[in-house]
């Protein structure tokens, strides 16, 4: 009876265990000296979102930012100003339910977000040949199904997971994962789908999302295709190590662009 009971609890308690937005609305604060702006993205499903955009210098990518399950726009303000930086555009998504937006996450909200994010930027002139995907965590999982679905220049996954389920079972092994999750988040399904580079960022000390996942995606993942895993980065400090290092070179080398700092 106990364990029927604890099984029901997870099953209809499972969103606000996965989603754990900070539902305050953020502050641009510094990001606004280096060219961000809030902009309100329009979901299909009528939902206005606001998010954060700083258009690109004439020819430089733009990365399509989709962040984790935690917090809001404002966790990743030292992040952007990393991007802004190197001279790069970003559009940095706030999904629904996260940073004042209206709405309730969930996995097709959250498509439906992403695809209000990158209809925004084909209308704002960014070609596919210019659009990086960003997918962080939980956002992997998004940003691979919209790689798969869509024409662009590169997909780089920080912490991915291969799918939902995977992840789920190693914190919660007791119950039959499988069978209780809604939101699936099936990367590895998805991920043969992309005709574009892929760059997978990992920290073998990752206790949340442990680096086997990220190198059973890699080796999932069609080429051309790129690997860098830190053999002293967790699952939030991947930057710490180097990882954006990582990122602008592989952006530098595979969308053809020079960041600021190497000129």
């Amino acid at each position: 009876m106990g364990y029927a009971l604890l099984v029901t609890a997870l099953y209809f308690g499972q969103r606000s265990l996965l989603y754990l937005p900070d539902r305050t609305r953020p502050r641009l604060g510094p990001l606004a000296e280096f060219g961000f702006r809030e902009i309100t993205l329009t979901t299909a499903d009528g939902l206005s979102l606001l998010s954060w955009y700083r258009p690109p210098h004439e020819g430089a990518p733009v990365v399509a930012y989709f962040h984790g399950n935690g917090g809001n726009l404002g966790n990743r303000t030292n992040r952007m100003m990393g991007f802004a930086q190197e001279g790069l555009g970003v559009l940095l998504l706030e999904y629904r339910g996260y940073g004042g937006n209206p709405g309730a996450p969930t996995e097709a909200g959250l498509y439906a977000d992403a695809d209000a994010a990158l209809d925004f930027l084909s209308q704002d002139g960014i070609p596919a040949s210019r659009l990086v995907i960003y997918g962080e965590s939980l956002g992997s999982g998004v940003a691979v199904h919209m790689a798969a679905e869509r024409e662009l220049a590169a997909l780089i996954l920080e912490a991915p997971f291969t799918r939902l389920a995977d992840a789920a079972s190693y914190h919660y092994s007791f119950v039959p994962v499988s069978v209780l999750l809604r939101d699936r988040f099936d990367s590895l399904s998805a991920i043969g789908k992309i005709r574009a580079p892929i760059l997978i960022l990992h920290g073998e000390r990752d206790r949340v999302i442990p680096v086997r996942f990220g190198r059973a995606l890699l080796a999932a993942a069609p080429e051309p295709k790129e690997g860098w895993f830190s053999p002293d980065a967790g699952h939030e400090d991947l930057a710490r190590f180097g990882a954006l290092d990582a990122v602008f070179d592989f952006i530098a080398r595979r969308v053809g662009f020079q960041p600021d700092s190497a000129r």
